[in-house]
């Protein structure tokens, strides 16, 4: 029997599985996938290859990455009825919710009941893998009143998406920072949504339901949501200049006031994927010019590191994120969505995984309600 003494709010430093998957050191800012630094792979790879690293576990052959490429264009594209329901979404509703909706029902058309068969499998990993991106984009365009643009097989997956979105192709530098965004969220060890994946395919439940359940997790704010809240943070500060005083009245305000995207639940430094995000997106911008958002981020974090830099408070990947999709354009709310087409690789490695020697999550609790308590009749009642 567990006693008070055992328990751990938000499981906090409790191990919930064993796992080759990521590497984190805090202390470090050391974020490795299968052993291979994220800002190295960042700079010189591309998501294709990541993906298939985190769920292999080894990089591939040529020949590996031309065919699992292929596999994926070739399931880009979703079912008309998909297309049917999505322009029957209400066109003020969240981009999450539409995903959520969405990745759940791409599994009653394209079905992996059985999640011992691997190859169906094999088929759902690359299906999610190359239709989140067609379904955000899909919604993006409807609720805007737009058509929706088919994918295409000649452009790579970050290419794909960005015209899916937009119509157009993206510039070469505007290719490599959204891809390298994908490949700083593609995986992060046991986070919330990747903790709920994992306890989902705990029950052999299919991976449209593992990953539709990780979506609803990443949904909430404190996950998903923080890059939102730091964007809406610069655009209240207005002005670099206004930074400082506007730290002050909010501290002043609220001593324990939060910056958001400053300040991570492990990392005790900067996070290394800030700063490799921060350096190819300084590429992108050299095309155009910085935006005010990221001159207000810079003033911001300088302001920061002087206040709680001493108490191992730094920028994290959401710090930044926000700022440079907003620079290619892409609305607020869709951030979270992109987060999730980079994340499906972390979760479905993690859903390989856990299938390799599963054992269903069953937890224990700390009962602290009432015991013996009589039943009285509905008419005795006060």
């Amino acid at each position: 029997m567990v006693s008070e003494a055992d328990y751990k709010p938000g499981l906090e430093d409790v191990p919930a599985a064993k796992s080759a998957i990521s590497f984190l050191d805090g202390k470090k800012a050391r974020l490795e996938y299968r052993g291979i630094p994220v800002e190295v792979l960042a700079k010189e790879s591309n998501f294709e290859e990541v993906c298939w690293l985190l769920i292999k576990g080894e990089l591939p052959t040529q020949k590996q990455l031309a065919d699992f490429d292929d596999e994926l264009r070739q399931r880009r594209a979703i079912h008309f009825r998909l297309k049917e329901m999505i322009r029957c979404l209400p066109a003020d509703g969240h981009p999450m919710d539409a995903l959520h909706s969405t990745v759940a029902a791409l599994g009653m058309f394209y079905p992996c009941p059985n999640v011992q068969d691997p190859a169906r499998n094999w088929d759902a990993t690359c299906r999610l893998i190359a239709a989140l991106p067609t379904l955000v984009a899909a919604y993006a365009r409807t609720r805007r009143g737009q058509e929706i643009l088919e994918p295409r097989d000649d452009l790579d997956h970050a290419a794909n998406f960005y015209y899916m979105l937009f119509g157009k192709e993206p510039t070469p530098a505007t290719r490599k920072v959204l891809d390298a965004t994908l490949i700083l969220h593609a995986e992060h060890t046991m986070n919330a949504s990747t903790f709920t994946a994992r306890v989902t395919a705990s029950t052999l439940a299919t991976p449209y339901h593992v990953v539709a359940s990780a979506i609803g997790a990443l949904s909430g704010p404190l996950h998903g949501g923080a890059n939102e809240e730091a964007l809406r943070q610069f655009e209240e500060i207005g002005d670099p200049r206004n930074v400082k005083s506007w730290l002050e009245g909010k501290i002043a305000a609220n001593p324990k006031f939060k910056v958001m995207g400053i300040g991570h639940r492990v990392y005790k430094v900067k996070d290394a994927r800030a700063t490799v995000l921060q350096e190819i997106a300084e590429h992108m911008f050299a095309e155009t010019q910085r935006p005010k958002n990221y001159e207000i981020a810079l003033e911001l974090e300088r302001i920061c590191n002087e206040i709680y830099g001493p108490k191992g408070i730094y920028p994290n990947v959401d710090f930044y994120s926000g700022v440079i999709y907003q620079a290619l354009g892409i609305p607020t709310d869709v951030f979270t969505p992109i987060f999730a087409i980079a994340r499906v690789a972390g979760w479905l490695a993690h859903w390989h995984e856990q299938l390799q020697n599963n054992r269903i999550y069953r937890p224990e609790q700390i009962y602290i309600g009432r015991t013996d308590v009589a039943y009285v009749p509905l008419e005795q009642r006060p």
